[in-house]
């Protein structure tokens, strides 16, 4: 065999190595790494929970989770691999939108919940992002781009949740990549493909993935800034898809359009929506009001809030917008009443913790400091949070934690205001040279 034979036969083993069996295929695909199931399992499992942070946290309706969580069963059970651990959330972000994550994790928005008609609809949502998560677009995503090996790496971090090394960071890196990426066109296909294949599977009319793609195909000529930004952000929508998907159903099962086994679920689907339905007005405020924040109006945004807060009393985020507010607005007294409120009614959101944990520091309450701080960095780790923490824990008398998170947080922002202070306080507690 000539030199040149035998380069060309290494050259196929390398490239053998490196394909990854398609579960939805059954055909190898070249990939510089084969991410073995437990593997992507895990990454999810790492990834996700800082993902629902990102996005305003939990939706906290317990029936209205449960119910979505059965609509993606019944379509996770008939999929290629319906043995994922699949977890299904309903995330309290306004900006129409819909994600999947490594290993079955799935979520949708509050905002593109609300602007649907029945569970075929749903279904369609679910079953386009069951898609993604069959095919390992997600992986390929990661494969393709520059994040493979930090993904690799946050399956080794600690669950304690109160680190800011590079290698914690490094998680927050991986849920925003893979909630920023956008799928490729050929992706899109075939998740609208086997979302259609697994919805009429479970018992569901196709006609829904008909109505959701003409109701998109409206929301995308209109240009609207929020679906804009969220759902075709992430999500390409053209008129050629919406014609391949009519053209798929057309061909393989225009007998489930109209058959009486395959069904719209309207009935179950406004019965599960009507709590969150009448949320609605105190969400549309809350959206007013996160404008005139953004704008530098927080007097503006504090009255919007305030009048959200009185037509959804209950609601943990509405309660928990206005003390971030009054916080920054130094009114103190009622930053940590709204604050209170909304741990009370929901505590698995970071940012309530977060504002809490800052004002009991302030308060000289260390140890109730340090309490709230942790459960922040736990759910996600934010460089206030480490600081404040840090500081906590000086003053509790653990100085070799503050020491550590200290020079965490001077690591991460060298050139930031907390960074600097935290190098102060990282050389006075004793680290130079030690870092």
């Amino acid at each position: 065999m000539g030199i040149r034979s035998l380069f060309f036969v290494l050259l196929l083993a390398v490239m053998l190595s490196g394909c990854a069996v398609n579960p939805v295929t059954g055909k190898s695909e070249l990939a510089l790494y084969s991410m073995p199931e437990n593997e992507e399992i895990a990454l999810g499992k790492k990834a996700f929970p800082e993902a629902v942070q990102r996005m305003q946290g939990e939706y906290n309706d317990p029936g209205l989770e449960k119910y979505v969580t059965a609509t993606g069963m019944r379509l996770a059970t008939v999929s290629h691999r319906p043995d994922l651990p699949y977890v299904f959330k309903v995330v309290n972000d306004s900006s129409p939108n819909a994600f999947a994550m490594p290993g079955g994790n799935i979520a949708i928005t509050r905002g593109l919940l609300v602007a649907l008609e029945n569970e075929a609809q749903l279904a369609a949502v679910l079953g386009h992002e069951l898609g993604h998560v069959t095919a390992k677009h997600s992986v390929q995503n990661l494969q393709r781009g520059v994040l493979l090996n930090i993904g690799l790496q946050v399956l080794s971090i600690s669950s304690s949740g109160t680190s800011y090394s590079a290698l914690a960071r490094q998680a927050g890196q991986v849920a925003g990549a893979l909630l920023e990426s956008s799928y490729s066109r050929d992706q899109e296909r075939e998740a609208d493909r086997l979302g259609i294949d697994y919805m009429v599977k479970a018992g569901y009319s196709p006609r829904g993935a008909v109505e959701l793609q003409e109701f998109l195909a409206q929301k995308s000529g209109e240009g609207e800034s929020r679906w804009v930004q969220g759902l075709f952000r992430t999500h390409p929508f053209s008129l050629e898809r919406m014609r391949d998907n009519q053209e798929y159903i057309d061909s393989n099962y225009s007998w489930a359009l109209n058959n009486e086994t395959h069904g719209s679920g309207e009935g179950d689907f406004k019965r599960a929506m009507a709590p969150l339905l009448k949320t609605s007005e105190a969400y549309n405020d809350y959206d007013k009001a996160r404008e005139k924040e953004q704008a530098k109006d927080l007097a503006g945004a504090i009255g919007l809030y305030e009048q959200a807060v009185r037509k959804a009393p209950q609601q943990a985020l509405l309660q928990s917008a206005l003390g971030m507010a009054y916080l920054k607005n130094n009114s103190p007294d009622q930053a940590k009443k709204s604050l209170s409120r909304a741990v009370q009614l929901d505590g698995e959101y970071y940012e309530s913790h977060f504002g809490l944990g800052y004002l009991y520091l302030r308060e000289n309450n260390p140890a109730l400091a340090k309490e709230h701080l942790q459960k922040s960095m736990k759910l996600m780790p934010t460089l206030g949070s480490a600081f404040f923490l840090a500081e906590s824990y000086e003053l509790t008398g653990e100085p070799a934690k503050a020491h550590a998170l200290y020079g965490q947080v001077a690591g991460a922002d060298p050139r930031g205001n907390l960074g600097r202070s935290a190098a102060a306080r990282y050389r006075a507690l004793g680290g130079a040279g030690r870092r």
